[in-house]
């Protein structure tokens, strides 16, 4: 083996061949690549519903910005909290398993909802596969005792060429009520190093955009080790008064994963603030036990899938993922019949959307709707509807749990 397969955790002698032979399917493959079944190394016990908890794995981060009164400051504490998130979001798999996995595809209409709980108070979460064809998922991640909120939709499409590139397509919205304040975020695209050696990781290309109706904006570039020079998950990040880019009020630089400095101006010298994302530990999020999760929630749901994965029982893992999928297919058959679609229990399709229509032209963002099947934002209505049966319902029968996925 060679030092670069030691230093990257690479692949094993028993699962190489099963590596070669995915690498190679990767390779000659012309559709998405979230299709492919990976081989039972590289899976991920997760549906990539469960993700959406990344943008909050830092509560106090989270809400900072509510608690500052100049709204200069408060823009360049919402770039702050986006940084803190890219590690979660982007590095925390290969960091504890040694390499990137692979998450399960959710279904429509699954669910991952959750809390932390801390000093920050309680900041709640509600992730929902809003859409199959395509697949989205919609989030919102809410402190209410601060009064800030997040919500966002997210679709990805991944290729190969000389590796595996994901393009991600959706937005996120992060507002403080309190100030009338909004930004509109959007998502970094990726692509996956590490392939060779069998130890896969993100590393994030070409450049996002948080703009604000207060009139702020930050850009952040990012790139990566390349063959001759730099240090893997670099980005710079500039703040500026919006159509005003070379007017910059804060420059952040370093490595998402690692440590980054925020420094006054255009200038590297006046380091006015130091993050450091490996020092900070991150708040656990609370789940209901999976006994008494609803049948759509994604650990409930999957549970059997998991075990199967966990001990390497890929026979266990295909009868299981098939029973879903063919209760899913039976929903829609069902559905068809009936001249009906699939309800979605916390989000709704919007037209004309106001935010999209004040904020995106700044950052040159056009949502791509066909293949989000839409602009999708949080129902308060259905939400409330939501809790209403949740405190109201009796306990369901063994026979009623599994209904829904049947």
């Amino acid at each position: 083996m060679s030092s670069s397969e030691k230093e990257g955790g690479g692949v094993s002698a028993q699962n190489r061949g099963s590596w070669s032979a995915f690498l190679k399917s990767i390779a000659s493959f012309s559709g998405d690549l979230s299709s492919l079944t990976a081989p039972p190394f590289i899976l991920s016990l997760t549906s990539l519903v469960e993700f959406s908890s990344y943008w909050a794995e830092h509560p106090s981060i989270f809400v900072a910005p509510a608690k500052e009164n100049d709204p200069e400051k408060r823009a360049l504490l919402v770039l702050k909290w986006f940084l803190s998130t890219l590690k979660q979001q982007y590095a925390s798999r290969s960091d504890k398993f040694g390499n990137e996995k692979k998450p399960l595809n959710p279904f429509l209409g699954e669910l991952f909802l959750g809390k932390w709980v801390d000093e920050a108070g309680t900041t709640e979460l509600v992730s929902e596969q809003v859409s199959h064809h395509p697949p989205v998922t919609a989030y919102q991640i809410a402190n209410k005792e601060h009064g800030v909120y997040l919500q966002g939709y997210n679709a990805q499409k991944a290729s190969f060429s000389r590796t595996i590139n994901v393009k991600q397509i959706g937005h996120a919205v992060y507002s403080i009520p309190a100030y009338g304040e909004t930004y509109l975020i959007t998502l970094p695209n990726l692509h996956i190093e590490g392939l060779i050696f069998g130890a896969p990781f993100v590393e994030l290309n070409d450049k996002t955009y948080i703009t604000s109706n207060t009139g702020y904006t930050a850009k952040i570039d990012y790139s990566g080790k390349g063959w001759l020079s730099g240090k893997k998950n670099s980005f710079t990040a500039t703040m500026y008064r919006t159509r005003k880019e070379k007017d910059v009020l804060y420059t952040v630089t370093g490595q998402w994963n690692k440590t980054w400095d925020i420094y006054e101006g255009s200038k590297k010298s006046n380091v006015i603030d130091t993050y450091d994302a490996e020092a900070l530990p991150t708040t656990p999020l609370t789940i209901a036990p999976t006994e008494q999760q609803d049948p759509l929630e994604s650990r409930r749901a999957w549970q059997k899938v998991a075990e199967g994965i966990a001990v390497g029982d890929m026979d266990l893992v295909g009868a299981e993922k098939t029973k879903i999928e063919e209760s899913q297919r039976e929903l829609r058959r069902q559905e068809k019949s009936d001249g009906r679609l699939w309800e979605r229990r916390y989000f709704s399709l919007v037209e004309n959307d106001s935010i999209l229509a004040k904020l995106a032209p700044a950052i040159g963002l056009a949502p791509e709707e066909d293949k989000t099947g839409g602009v999708w934002r949080f129902d308060e209505k259905k939400a409330a509807g939501q809790a209403t049966k949740t405190t109201t319902a009796a306990p369901p029968t063994s026979t009623e749990k599994h209904s829904e996925l049947k």
